[in-house]
């Protein structure tokens, strides 16, 4: 007989005669045993405290599972089997704390339980730290305005190209999705110019007061480009030909290199700085194109990096995409970010999203 098997048999002698009170006492010591050593335990072990937590979850009341799944809940380790019960568990106050907080929840499991519980249970994965966009997806199709609002807000959340443009259409009648939006990192260019076309003057008058001090300077040049000839020529459609005849003839001659994209970058050359990056960094052009119009700028820090340029370079790329310079905060830590990323490792991931197709970035 296994040794969970032993410990299951000894304690269903104990659980059957006992009272409510004594299942539950039963409960927390097993618990509170397994969250004195966690740390310390070997997979194997784990699973012993999982066999025998799903043995007596089955025979207590609902508040002792509630008081359950919040000691589990930030336990990196906790027990995977009882995790994913208490997350399944139709009752938010048992279900809530390892929905919003359990990294034993796959995306999985988050999608299936998102797909078929109510909104409370929507409200909860919502707040997790990191989620991924297949569940983004459909909190957005079935969550209500306090759930999209709550995701909208949650900066660890990543959305699909169809979940924005969701989102979008949802904020054209909801002041505090589109203040969400207007604020974040990843947001689509297109989108974002859009969204702060339609806003209310009283969202953009919010702006200044809900971002932190450091990004302030750059919502505000943000909001004055909306109807600015800047934001609109780096967002729309261009013709990159005349650019890639000058820029293949650059490199046949061996002239293409650092200092050539530094005065690309410098002369606001956008056509002639895209083609060039791209062609350094063997990566198609409309990659390129994409990064360099994407808000959040890891993905044009990969491609700078994988073109071995350096940091003067890539400043300078930076400050050409929107005409505008990042705040000192946003330098310091995108400076270190650059420096600390390997030439080999920035090509890998490039090529990675080749490989997936990618015409998105996702850093």
């Amino acid at each position: 007989m296994s040794q969970a098997a032993s410990v299951i048999e000894e304690l269903e002698y104990v659980l059957a005669a006992g009272s409510s009170d004594r299942r539950t006492e039963i409960l927390r010591r097993v618990t509170d045993l397994f969250l004195g050593s966690a740390d310390d335990f070997n997979g194997e072990q784990v699973g012993l405290f999982d066999d025998v937590l799903a043995h007596l979850i089955r025979q207590v009341e609902t508040g002792a599972l509630a008081e359950l799944g919040e000691k589990l809940a930030p336990i990196d380790n906790a027990p995977r089997g009882v995790i994913r019960s208490l997350a399944h568990h139709d009752e938010i106050a048992v279900a809530g704390p390892v929905l919003a907080q359990s990294v034993q929840l796959t995306d999985r499991d988050l999608v299936a339980i998102a797909g078929s519980k109510g909104q409370a249970h929507l409200g909860a994965i919502s707040e997790r730290t990191r989620l991924a966009a297949a569940v983004t997806d459909i909190l957005i199709q079935r969550g209500d305005t306090g759930v999209v609002r709550k995701l909208s807000q949650n900066q660890g959340a990543t959305f699909s190209d169809r979940g924005f443009v969701t989102l979008a259409k949802r904020a054209e009648t909801d002041e505090r999705i589109a203040e969400n939006l207007s604020v974040r990192l990843d947001m689509p260019p297109q989108l974002l110019q859009d969204l702060l076309a339609k806003a209310t003057e009283t969202v953009r008058a919010r702006l200044q007061t809900v971002v932190a001090p450091d990004r302030q300077a750059a919502i505000q040049n943000i909001l004055s480009s909306v109807s600015d000839k800047v934001l609109r020529k780096a967002t729309g459609p261009r013709d990159f030909s005349r650019a890639i005849a000058r820029i293949d003839k650059m490199q046949g001659t061996g002239q293409l290199n650092d200092q050539a994209l530094a005065g690309f970058a410098a002369a606001g050359q956008h056509e002639e700085l895209t083609v060039g990056l791209a062609r350094m960094c063997t990566t198609p052009v409309e990659l390129i194109e994409r990064l360099m119009q994407n808000v959040r700028h890891d993905g044009i820090l990969v491609a700078c990096k994988a073109a071995d340029l350096r940091w003067p370079t890539f400043h300078a790329v930076l400050k050409a995409r929107f005409a505008y310079d990042l705040s000192a905060t946003d330098i310091s830590q995108t400076k270190s970010d650059f420096l600390k990323l390997s030439v080999p490792t920035a090509r890998r991931m490039l090529r990675f999203w080749l490989v997936r197709g990618a015409t998105k970035t996702e850093a």
